[in-house]
């Protein structure tokens, strides 16, 4: 083990991919850095079912269910204090076969982050993240008892997700920027507005609108004008993106499917019309894609040798 890894993992019975316990061990030490912690810090991380957690939830909270995750702090904090500011109580729970001060256990249930990944229409790997990243803010002081509290808790947890590529930013925002986006199409020939808004790595938004050309062939989609947006500002991959239209599902262009390819090998889509609501992915709208995730640049790279 790391002698200053920020994460020790149990997970004996289903041992992580190692790309994922890499993964979550940068999101721990994201929250580290968010939180500018003074001293070298780590904590416990178990991956449990839903039995066990649900039994830990009864005998340490008096509650009979199973819940996403679970804190154990070892610091007991003064009110309005978190660990940056707790450098004595840190000092006390400083172990040497570490070499680093211990800031409590976090648990896991498997079963749930594979059922909200799948509810929210993201991968497992970013619900891993983000139960990962609301533990550690309960480790180093941070609650969401009131509004306040919970507002300053989410604004560190987005910090510490978007250097990692891992913004959780709600598609409903992604939605009504899209809405916002559309009001600026320009389309005096179709009369059909579409807006988009495109969430890139590090959770930057990019919104973009059709506009459209007496020459046909010359007119963009809004999906397009996002992407071309924030690929010229230097962003190269997605999280996620909503699309905004009127009177019928903006469902993105075959044009579209195979530009968003070129970025992300699958990403929630959402989209947005006549008040209602529907969700897919790039993977669903675009099955076997041409694309650079599918191998199709190793491929042309070595015929243009």
């Amino acid at each position: 083990m790391n002698n200053r890894s920020p994460l020790v993992i149990q997970d004996e019975e289903h041992p992580l991919p190692p790309a994922l316990a890499a993964l979550l061990r940068k999101a721990a030490q994201a929250c580290l850095e968010s939180e500018t912690v003074p001293l070298p810090c780590n904590a416990m991380l178990a991956i449990v079912d839903d039995q066990e957690i649900r039994r830990i939830n009864h005998t340490q909270r008096q509650m009979d269910k199973a819940t996403d995750v679970l804190s154990f702090p070892s610091i007991t904090y003064a009110p309005n204090q978190t660990a940056r500011q707790a450098v004595e109580q840190l000092r006390a729970e400083y172990m040497p076969e570490t070499n680093a001060c211990f800031l409590g256990d976090i648990l896991i249930s498997r079963d749930h982050v594979q059922a909200q990944a799948k509810e929210y229409g993201h991968s497992m790997e970013r619900e891993f993240c983000y139960l990962l990243v609301h533990g550690m803010m309960h480790l180093m002081g941070y609650d969401h008892m009131n509004e306040k509290d919970k507002m300053k808790m989410r604004e560190m947890e987005e910090k510490a997700l978007g250097s990692i590529g891992m913004s959780r930013i709600p598609h409903e925002k992604l939605l009504e920027q899209a809405e916002k986006a559309m009001q600026n199409a320009y389309v005096p020939y179709s009369h059909y507005k579409v807006g988009a808004c495109i969430l890139t790595e590090d959770g930057t938004m990019y919104t973009g609108c059709n506009v459209e050309n007496a020459s046909y062939g010359l007119t963009n989609c809004g999906e397009r004008t996002a992407i071309f947006k924030a690929v010229s500002e230097g962003h190269r991959k997605f999280q996620a993106i909503a699309i905004a239209g009127e009177k019928a599902p903006p469902w993105p262009c075959g044009a579209c499917r195979q530009v968003m390819s070129e970025f992300c090998a699958d990403i929630p889509v959402y989209i947005t019309w006549d008040g209602k609501t529907d969700q897919s992915t790039l993977a669903e709208l675009l099955p076997h894609s041409f694309s650079p995730s599918s191998g199709v640049q190793e491929v042309l790279g070595k015929e243009s040798l």
